[in-house]
Formats: C-alpha cells, sequence, structure tokens
C-alpha cells in the first residue's frame, strides 16, 4: 500500500491524463483531486469536469480555475519587460505557464491536505523539470508522481489498449492515426512538436497553423496601432484601456490576422537534446518590438545595455524552470527598478509578417534631446570638440600597444 493518500493532478481531461487519472486510483488506490488551469488555451474546459466526475471525482475537489489574468500580469509582462527571448528566438510560450501551474498545485495541496501532486509531462521533455522544481520550490517536501517515469505505457498503443480497457473515452482523431502533433496552448501562444515535425528539414504544412495566416495570406494593407505603456506594461491599445489579458487577446487577434509571430525551431532541451518545434506567438511578438521601442528613448544607455547582458541567463533561467528560484527574484527586483520610467506610446505599422516601429514618444520621461541630436545648428547644446579628447584617451592603450608591436619587428 501507498502512502499517498491525496493527490493533485493536473487534468487537462485529454487521453493521456485521463489514462493517468484511473493509473493513480489503480496504483495507488488513492484519493485524486483534478486541477484544470484556464490559461486562455481557447477551449472549452467544462468537459473536464464531467470527465471527472466519471471517474468519481468529488465534484468539491474538481478544480477549474480562470488564471488568465494573473497569468499575463504576474508572468508574462514580468518577463517580457527583460525582452526575455530564449536562445535568440523563442518567446518561451510554454516554459512561462509552468510556474504558474506549479503554484496553483501546491495551493490546492495546502487547501486539501492533498499528499502529492502529478503531472503528465514525459521522461524526455522539459516541462517535467518546469513543474517539479516549482513545486519543490514552493513547498519542499511534497511528494511527486510522474506516472511517464513509472508506468510501462510508453507507446501509442498501450496507452490506447489501457484507455479501451478501462472505458475511457477515445476521440476519433486517436482511433485514426493520432493527432497529427504534440500541441500545447495559452494566451501567449500554441506550440506544436512531434510526427512530421520530427524531421527537422521538413517544412511545417500551411494547414497546421490555428492563429496565424501566411503572410502570403495577409492583407494588402497595414494596419497602425498605439500601444501606451505605464511601468513597463502595455495598459492600453489605440487608447482603449484594457486589463493584462485582453491586451495580449487582442494583440494576438490582430498579429494573426497579418501573419506575424510564426517561428520554426530547433531548440536546446534541458534535459540534453535537440527539439524540433513550431511556434505561433503573435501578440509576443508585438509586445516585444514595442516594448524594446518605448525603452529606446526612456532607458539610460547603459542601464540598457546592462539588461540586454542579463536578459539570456534570465531567459535561460525561466526555460530551464527557475522561476521560483533566488536568482529569478533578484533579476526581477532588477529588472522592475529598470521600468518605474518606462512610460509613453509606441505606434507600429502591421504588414504581412512584420512588426515596423514607425513612432515612439514619451511626455514624461523622453532622454532622446532634440537639441542636441540635430544634425542642424544646436545653439551650443553640444560642443564638437569634446569628441576630440574622448578618443584619443580611449585609443591611448591601443596606441601603446601598436608602439611596443612596432618595436618588437
Amino acid at each position: 500500500m501507498s502512502d499517498i493518500k491525496k493527490v493533485v493532478l493536473a487534468y487537462s481531461g485529454g487521453l493521456d491524463t485521463s489514462v493517468i487519472l484511473k493509473w493513480l486510483q489503480d496504483t495507488y488506490q488513492c484519493e485524486v483531486v483534478t486541477f484544470t488551469a484556464d490559461l486562455g488555451q481557447g477551449e472549452e474546459l467544462e468537459p473536464a469536469r464531467q470527465k471527472a466526475l466519471k471517474f468519481g471525482i468529488k465534484p468539491e475537489q474538481i478544480y477549474i480555475d480562470d488564471l488568465r489574468e494573473e497569468f499575463v500580469r504576474d508572468f508574462v509582462f514580468p518577463m517580457f519587460r527583460a525582452n526575455t527571448v530564449y536562445e535568440g528566438e523563442y518567446l518561451l510560450g510554454t516554459s512561462i505557464a509552468r510556474p504558474l501551474i506549479a503554484k496553483r498545485l501546491i495551493e490546492i495541496v495546502n487547501e486539501t491536505g492533498a499528499d502529492a501532486i502529478c503531472h503528465g509531462a514525459t521522461g524526455k521533455g522539459n516541462d517535467q523539470v518546469r513543474f517539479e522544481l516549482g513545486a519543490y520550490a514552493l513547498k519542499p517536501d511534497v511528494k511527486v508522481i510522474a506516472p511517464w517515469r513509472e508506468w510501462d505505457l510508453l507507446s501509442r498503443e498501450k496507452l490506447l489498449n489501457y484507455a479501451e480497457t478501462h472505458g475511457i473515452p477515445i476521440d476519433m482523431k486517436h482511433r485514426q492515426g493520432g493527432s497529427p502533433y504534440s500541441m500545447d496552448a495559452n494566451l501567449l501562444h500554441i506550440s506544436y512538436e512531434g510526427r512530421h515535425l520530427e524531421d527537422p528539414n521538413a517544412e511545417a504544412e500551411e494547414d497546421m497553423w490555428r492563429w496565424t495566416v501566411s503572410p502570403e495570406k495577409a492583407p494588402d494593407a497595414a494596419e497602425y496601432l498605439t500601444l501606451d505603456y505605464k511601468h513597463g506594461d502595455v495598459v492600453a491599445i489605440n487608447g482603449q484601456a484594457m486589463k493584462a489579458h485582453e491586451v495580449l487577446a487582442k494583440l494576438n487577434e490582430i498579429g494573426g490576422k497579418h501573419g506575424i509571430g510564426r517561428l520554426d525551431l530547433v531548440e536546446n532541451r534541458y534535459v540534453g537534446m535537440k527539439s524540433r518545434g513550431c511556434y505561433e506567438t503573435p501578440g509576443g511578438t508585438i509586445l516585444l518590438k514595442g516594448h524594446r521601442a518605448i525603452e529606446s528613448i526612456t532607458l539610460d544607455r547603459e542601464v540598457a545595455h546592462l539588461k540586454d547582458d542579463l536578459m539570456p541567463r534570465y531567459a535561460s533561467l525561466i526555460y530551464n524552470g527557475y522561476w521560483w528560484s533566488p536568482e529569478r527574484k533578484a533579476l526581477q527586483v532588477l529588472i522592475d527598478h529598470t521600468q518605474q520610467h518606462v512610460n509613453g506610446s509606441v505606434r507600429l505599422k502591421l504588414y504581412k509578417g512584420n512588426v515596423i516601429v514607425v513612432g515612439r514618444d514619451s511626455k514624461t520621461d523622453s532622454l532622446f534631446d532634440s537639441t542636441i541630436a540635430t544634425f542642424e545648428d544646436d545653439a551650443g547644446a553640444y560642443d564638437q570638440k569634446d569628441a576630440g579628447g574622448f578618443i584619443k584617451l580611449n585609443a591611448l592603450r591601443m596606441r601603446i600597444a601598436a608602439k611596443l608591436d612596432a618595436r618588437r619587428k
């Protein structure tokens, strides 16, 4: 008999987690609490409740939580304040959702008196690391059940046979060869992995993409929009104030229409392998472009360069599951401090897959001084003779080295 009496399962209601639910009941003979997070994935979540009820889960132990605002406000926006990009391209759509799910899992453990959490991440992926690092950081002694590292259902055929044996509903798409891709979606992105994409030289089929039109089929007329920023976060689009999750949803809609945010990437997973995935992140792509634009006139040069130096480390921390680590928290304090004066507006032009900055302005915090930067008469605002001494001082060490090299010859 297991010493685990109650477990909180991260439950999507799909085939894998439905099999896991039944497997937990059979293997651990424990009480199961299901948790389904609404992160804006655009799917109907009520069927997850009905499936959980069918498995005998008590109604009061079925959690379906709308976390969209918390997700964007407390996770996505703080990440974009750092202009975060992993390996030069990936906007971390999957990675940034995992610490919130881990947080809520632990909250439910505390609320229900559960002994453990359970997730459906495979033993090959990054998500197992992210879920479990987050859980241990928030509740050091929590037990973690990872079925893909325990059971022998390691093929699609075995999984389907188990489901059929135990009366678990199977969608026709699984019977007819399976869903073509492994997908993850939330308000920030949708990802595609597996099947056709396992050949890194094979172009993704056009009908795979769900959120964006191809740039070739995007409107022939450009669309302009204005983003208003306060402390580094977008608070309004075209003058209309919005909540955080509304901002991202609106930018997804606009960006997707113009074919913005597609990415085909071979990334380096934390577990050591290379993995190919395709991503659609229309709203995030717009956010990143706009944020860099407003920072360009409101951030001190050396502060901006310091942020750029720190960003790859910050991105790796999120990718590798260290959102709740002391080093990520410390970096966030610094990043958020730099955003105190990142206020103003940015004008963007969207056209056939491109996000083009066409204007930026800050009435209160702009460091751009046109009287100094002008190519016309600056009326003495800048003394060009000062540059001579600056150049000579910075060239001194190179001049000394050059003279020494000449003597050595």
